[in-house]
């Protein structure tokens, strides 16, 4: 899984009440098409193909300028990583590229086959493994110089438990570096206002308008505040919010020098495990 900033499909079910197991629902969601992969970005193009993957990969970075400069790939050389939600295998590349030890799991099967494709286009392989983060990570304690996680975590049922996994896998010292969506951001009140203002119920809360419309059913979006204190095993903690192409759209272009990084869809997360402390 990874972000992607789109509504979901009216045939997908939005309703809390009525899914029995979240985690299935999501998987059925992305296993329906890999996160990054939406036609409407690479239609015309032979799906697996180098040009296909190269469309793919202009689009996330145009979309997210500020990716590649916050995880900086190159200075990890040499560092085994864990990337938990691979989607197309883009950022997994970015990582081989530079010379990292790759491990990479998804919720999908889907997921996990583009990126192996992905990563045999360009002579690189990863140890690749279908496996939900919530459950324990099948890697022992202590593992990783880097767990790596791009707008995938708020997908999930239970991102404490995630987190807590996280935690366990990454050597003291180590250093989680990822990103998830922020709730007071402009992406989250365009879809309220879509959403609920237009449809005349603006009772609704960004976060119910975002769980039920946004992606995947059960999508969150957090506070800064929110995310410290779901990393609150980690110190330091830094949350930085980032402004994507998601919250300038439908937006006149002069103004999207004015808006502020504050009301960013993405919150990019650099998160610390002391190396005094030990893992569970």
């Amino acid at each position: 899984m990874k972000s992607g900033a789109a509504e979901a499909p009216n045939h997908v079910s939005r309703s809390r009440a009525g899914i029995d197991d979240l985690n299935d629902a999501v998987r059925r969601y992305w296993e329906h098409q890999t996160c990054g992969t939406d036609p409407a970005i690479t239609r015309g193009l032979p799906p697996l193909s180098a040009e296909w993957f190269k469309r793919i990969e202009s689009h996330r970075y145009q979309a997210e300028p500020h990716l590649r400069s916050f995880v900086q790939f190159s200075r990890h050389a040499g560092a085994r990583i864990l990337e938990i939600g691979v989607g197309a295998g883009t950022d997994h590349l970015e990582w081989a590229r530079a010379g990292a030890q790759c491990h990479g799991v998804d919720l999908t099967d889907s997921a996990i086959a583009t990126t192996r494709a992905h990563l045999k286009l360009h002579g690189f392989c990863s140890d690749l493994r279908r496996w939900d983060a919530e459950d324990d990570l099948p890697f022992p304690a202590d593992a990783f110089d880097i767990v790596y996680s791009w707008g995938v975590i708020h997908h999930s049922k239970d991102p404490k438990r995630i987190v807590q996994n996280v935690f366990r896998v990454l050597k003291p010292g180590g250093l989680f570096i990822g990103m998830m969506y922020g709730r007071r951001s402009a992406v989250a009140f365009k879809l309220w206002v879509r959403r609920a203002l237009l449809k005349g119920r603006p009772w609704r809360t960004l976060s119910d308008v975002v769980w039920n419309h946004m992606e995947s059913v059960g999508t969150k979006a957090y506070t800064v505040r929110e995310l410290r204190m779901l990393f609150d095993r980690f110190h330091p903690v830094e949350v930085t919010p980032a402004v994507t192409i998601y919250d300038t759209k439908w937006l006149p272009k002069w103004s999207h020098r004015f808006i502020p990084p504050r009301v960013g869809w993405n919150l990019l997360i650099r998160a610390h495990k002391q190396r005094n402390e030990n893992s569970p």
